[in-house]
C-alpha cells in the first residue's frame, strides 16, 4: 500500500483512498469547498516527492484557468496511487473558514478521464 506523508507524518492508504480524504484521515482540515468535484481549488497540494504523471482532464482545466498548472495538483482529482510527501496549500485554519467544506465522496468526481501531466 501507498504511503502518504504529510507534516512530518507518514501513513498508508489503499491505492483507491482519495488523497484529499486521505489528508483528512491525517488529521489535516485541507479545504474542499465544493466538496470535491474540481471546481474550487482549495484542496490544492504542492507534492514535494512522488507527483503522479497523471491527472484529470477536471484538473488540468482547471488549473489551467486559474494560472495553476505546475505550481499545485488538486488532491480530490487524486488517488493514493504512489508514494507521496505532500503539503496542504488551504486548510482551515490558513484561511479562517467556518468548515472545509461539503465531504467529497469516496469516488473521483467528475468521472475521471486521465491525460498526462504537461
Amino acid at each position: 500500500m501507498p504511503t502518504i506523508t504529510i507534516d512530518g507524518k507518514s501513513q498508508e492508504f489503499a491505492e483507491d483512498t482519495r488523497l484529499v480524504l486521505a489528508i483528512e484521515q491525517m488529521g489535516v482540515n485541507i479545504g474542499h469547498r465544493c466538496g470535491g468535484k474540481g471546481r474550487c481549488t482549495t484542496c490544492r497540494v504542492d507534492i514535494s516527492e512522488g507527483e503522479p504523471a497523471q491527472m484529470t482532464q477536471a484538473e488540468k482545466e482547471k488549473l489551467e484557468s486559474q494560472g495553476l498548472l505546475g505550481e499545485a495538483r488538486l488532491s480530490c482529482q487524486m488517488t493514493c496511487s504512489q508514494d507521496m510527501t505532500v503539503t496542504a496549500l488551504m486548510t482551515l485554519e490558513s484561511e479562517r473558514w467556518a468548515d472545509t467544506g461539503p465531504e467529497p465522496k469516496g469516488e473521483i468526481e467528475p468521472e475521471p478521464t486521465w491525460v498526462s501531466k504537461p
